[in-house]
């Protein structure tokens, strides 16, 4: 008869977290946490170089560390919806810098991890309200029409 192995197993995230300094260790922990536990249906891997969950095929964030910040990727949209809770870290399209000399917003992280869980259940709907990268709100499939003009022009019939 085998014996359970002692041994915990070790998986990618832990790999990667494991390449840091202790107190960086002790932030990417708190974060993967607050992930599993707002979506704990979601699949850890690694994509990009990333801790990345992924839920229903589809990516629902990454967090990676850098030599300034804690880098937190979670698609454009929330970085619309939460623009003015934003408005104090350094953003773009997709991605969300909080600088490791000062305190991480966990409970941002959390709310935002909420939006994209229930972003990725409710599905593409071409009757929802979408937000492009841009702040422009349309619905309907495809780029937004304010960003890609004509873009019904050049399809093929």
């Amino acid at each position: 008869m085998n014996k359970p192995s002692s041994r915990i197993k070790s998986g990618p995230l832990d790999e990667y977290i494991a390449r840091y300094p202790k107190d960086v260790q002790v932030i990417l922990k708190k974060i993967r946490s607050l992930i599993k536990k707002v979506a704990p249906q979601a699949e850890e891997t690694i994509s990009y170089g990333m801790p990345t969950f992924d839920m229903d095929g589809k990516h629902l964030v990454h967090f990676a560390t850098f030599k300034n910040h804690v880098g937190f990727f979670p698609t454009p949209s929330p970085i619309v919806a939460f623009k003015k809770e934003l408005a104090a870290f350094k953003t773009s399209k997709g991605t969300i810098q909080f600088p490791l000399d000062e305190p991480i917003p966990y409970d941002l992280i959390r709310r935002i991890t909420i939006f994209r869980v229930k972003e990725i259940k409710d599905g593409p709907s071409l009757k929802r309200e979408k937000i492009c990268s841009r702040g422009h709100k349309y619905t309907g499939a495809g780029p937004c029409p304010k960003c890609w003009p004509g873009r019904e022009k050049n399809k093929t019939k």
